[in-house]
């Protein structure tokens, strides 16, 4: 028999996997991101991140020039950066998106820094971003909070 807080956390885990693979991409200009998502975080975290995946679906190349959310003081674009036995993380504001290409933000790599957290990030909640684009504009997007041990939707693996 599984123990009720196990069979939550896997109904959870069930749940946020099949509400990431059926929501629909956000468009503005010629920019669509999918598969929006974060990790939960623990009690009294004050960083997260979310990840997402943003396609230029036009013959222009765009910039993700900022982006924001209501839960966190700051948002910032960082890139996971290897200099020998270091791991570091660097902004990467602006983000170019060439045209035609496909922009991943995954864990261990491009990633929206959530600074100052205003409360934990729960499993099972949604965590709005406005991400701002220099050609496209202003772009709206939800991403589903996952269990902190959570596979990523496939599309942004």
């Amino acid at each position: 028999m599984i123990p009720r807080a196990a069979a939550r956390v896997r109904a959870g885990l069930l749940l946020g996997a099949a509400a990431m693979l059926l929501s629909p991409a956000a468009i503005a200009g010629d920019i669509a991101v999918s598969s929006a998502w974060a990790r939960a975080t623990p009690p009294g975290a004050m960083m997260g991140a979310a990840y997402f995946v943003i396609d230029n679906r036009g013959t222009s190349p765009d910039r993700l020039v900022a982006a924001s959310s209501p839960r966190a003081e700051s948002v910032e674009i960082h890139a996971v950066v290897r200099e020998g036995e270091l791991v570091r993380m660097r902004r990467a504001e602006p983000l170019a998106v060439a045209a035609g290409t496909r922009v991943a933000l995954a864990p261990g790599g491009l990633h929206a820094m959530l600074v100052n957290l205003v409360a934990p990030l729960r499993a099972g909640e949604r965590l709005p971003l406005t991400l701002r684009f220099e050609r496209s504009g202003v772009l709206q997007v939800d991403a589903q909070v996952v269990a902190a041990g959570a596979t990523p939707p496939a599309a942004a693996r």
